[in-house]
């Protein structure tokens, strides 16, 4: 099945059609990853054929319903398709989902505007590891809200606020709600679930 956009356009708007699909990653998309979530540099170690395009149908901060696009792992894009089902028809909100090549493969801008994304080629912060973000197989949801705490270190730079896990905010990551149940009943794991660091936004999956 061919993608639905055939042309490069904005995706994200309001609708009425309700889509969960999955696709070989369009010509125009490639072409908008490399460089950004795709670096020059490591062009040769990433196989496109390995990820697949998802357009996802979600809840808004709004309480309507927009479309939003996902690059991940191939092997995980039917079942991060069902986690976005269950959680569109739990309503729960979130606020955007785009491609991180939209803030030039930037995390910490693409934090900042509290952007859902996957997939992006890189290391771990302050390490040499790879990111699981580099193989499609780690979401940050919500990121503003839900952000990585290390000691006084947060990312994003303006989600102070949110250190605070009981303040009333839509979108904010609770164990136990219908987003964590969606994720945690596949056999993935949660950032806010580790011992001493924090990443309320991340969840992730082995394979």
């Amino acid at each position: 099945m061919l993608p639905v956009l055939e042309v490069e356009k904005e995706v994200e708007t309001n609708v009425s059609e309700i889509i969960f699909e999955s696709y070989e990653i369009p010509d125009y998309i490639v072409t908008k990853m490399i460089g950004n979530s795709i670096p020059i540099s490591n062009i040769e170690e990433i196989d496109i054929k390995d990820l697949s395009y998802l357009q996802i149908t979600y809840w808004g901060f709004d309480e309507k319903s927009h479309i939003g696009e996902m690059i991940v792992n191939k092997k995980v894009a039917q079942e991060i398709l069902d986690i976005f089902k269950e959680v569109y028809e739990n309503k729960y909100p979130i606020e955007k989902i785009r491609l991180i090549d939209e803030y030039g493969a930037n995390d910490e801008e693409s934090m900042q505007d509290n952007n859902t994304s996957a997939f992006c080629y890189r290391v771990v912060k302050n390490s040499k590891k790879l990111s699981n973000h580099s193989l499609g197989i780690a979401i940050d949801v919500n990121p503003l809200y839900n952000p990585y705490i290390d000691g006084k270190r947060i990312e994003p730079a303006n989600a102070g606020i949110y250190k605070d896990r009981n303040i009333n905010v839509k979108g904010l990551i609770k164990k136990g709600d219908a987003l964590y149940n969606a994720f945690i009943k596949r056999g993935w794991t949660w950032g806010g679930n580790w011992k001493t660091k924090k990443d309320y936004q991340h969840f992730e999956k082995e394979i």
